[in-house]
């Protein structure tokens, strides 16, 4: 294990010391691996980085020889026009492998983007493949958890397409509450330190279109951010609005238990 400081922040050592065994929960949720495969993931070797909001993570085009794990901050994945416009296809949260397809296809066709400033642990493709090869159940929990993400960019793709502009916001607020309490359970309370900008840059439409999204969704007394705090005063409510179903998330692979509130 290396550890590399890009500017200074103290978040970079404390993900090196908890290592990879948060990805380990991640694919946990849906693949069970034994004491001697989650030992096997442990072992991977891996190069630590901080990375400031707003520079890239890995660049289009860019062929890489590692994986993205995001051990603290929020990072986007993004496509952009010959214009320089963006579009981001997917949030990655600390805990997610954010490219784990790049094992298998190191030319990216998108990019990724640190939202915030982001601790990434870079884990190399050949240790990836070769404790995939040496473990077929990490194998087949790796495909589940790319099997996952091209879901989640099919919803997202629906969401932009058929959605308005208040349900797509509600639609992202939802998935927001469930991924950060674990998927098994969702948060009415959690912090998104995202501007409407990149708010704007997740749902395809623009930041005038977010900021009246966001007070309609206030008037509706549905939910509301404030200093980049989420809170959800109707669950039930947004869930209808948004016509979000978790399904996507695949969380009915193996026993699922039912979905409930976690406390903030």
């Amino acid at each position: 294990m290396r550890s590399r400081l890009l500017n200074g922040s103290r978040a970079m050592v404390i993900a090196s010391a908890h290592g990879l065994a948060p990805f380990i929960d991640r694919l946990a949720l849906r693949s069970v691996l034994s004491p001697g495969e989650q030992d096997a993931l442990l072992a991977l070797p891996f190069d630590a980085i901080t990375i400031g909001a707003r520079r890239n993570v890995t660049r289009l085009g860019e062929i890489s020889s590692h994986a993205s794990f995001v051990a603290t901050g929020l990072v986007g994945r993004f496509g952009q026009t010959a214009s320089g416009q963006r579009q981001l296809t997917g949030i990655h949260l600390s805990g997610d492998m954010a490219d784990l397809l790049s094992v298998v296809r190191p030319t990216g066709v998108g990019a990724l983007l640190a939202l915030t400033e982001t601790t990434i642990l870079r884990v190399p493709h050949r240790a990836l493949r070769a404790a995939a090869a040496q473990f077929p159940a990490i194998a087949e929990a790796f495909w589940r958890h790319c099997a996952v993400d091209t879901a989640t960019l099919m919803q997202w793709l629906l969401n932009i397409g058929r959605g308005d502009a208040v349900g797509r916001l509600g639609h992202l607020m939802c998935e927001m509450a469930m991924r950060f309490g674990g998927e098994r359970e969702y948060r009415l309370q959690f912090d998104l330190p995202l501007t409407q900008e990149q708010l704007a840059d997740a749902t395809g439409i623009t930041p005038v279109h977010v900021n009246r999204s966001l007070r309609r969704l206030r008037e509706l007394k549905l939910m509301t951010i404030c200093r980049k705090r989420v809170d959800i005063h109707d669950w039930d409510g947004l869930v209808s609005l948004s016509g979000f179903d978790p399904d996507y998330l695949a969380l009915d692979i193996g026993n699922r238990p039912k979905v409930r509130l976690l406390s903030a």
